[in-house]
């Protein structure tokens, strides 16, 4: 299972959404988005994962905090408090022992960030 992560602003549209996903290696072997809980509601992010058929996945602030991850976005870290909207978000919803298998990339217009997560074999099995 692999999870594609989102981060955005709220004025991101499908166009900033597509591209982020694109850059990080838009794959068939997705099988969910994630962002935070406060934003799975965004009308362009729902749109975008309905032209997918891809359900989102909304991660707690609360799940988000703990997780580790490669990048460290200063804006981020001021707007969220996480280092990585994109990463933290595809980690936590790929759960226990996910690995990150594409830091996050960033839109051409700045507006949206994804980050790929896979979920460990074990996660997986059960």
């Amino acid at each position: 299972m692999i999870v594609a992560g989102f981060g955005f602003r709220s004025a991101a549209n499908a166009d900033s959404f597509q591209d982020a996903f694109e850059r990080a290696g838009e794959d068939a072997l997705i099988s969910s988005l994630a962002t935070l809980e406060d934003k799975a509601d965004h009308p362009a992010f729902q749109a975008f994962a309905r032209a997918r058929k891809l359900p989102i996945l909304g991660v707690s602030d609360v799940a988000a905090q703990p997780v580790a991850t490669a990048t460290d976005s200063r804006a981020s870290r001021m707007a969220r408090q996480l280092s990585s909207v994109a990463e933290a978000t595809a980690l936590a919803a790929a759960g226990p022992g996910a690995k990150l298998i594409q830091t996050r990339v960033v839109s051409a217009d700045r507006m949206a960030t994804c980050a790929l997560a896979q979920a460990s074999r074990k996660a997986e099995q059960r």
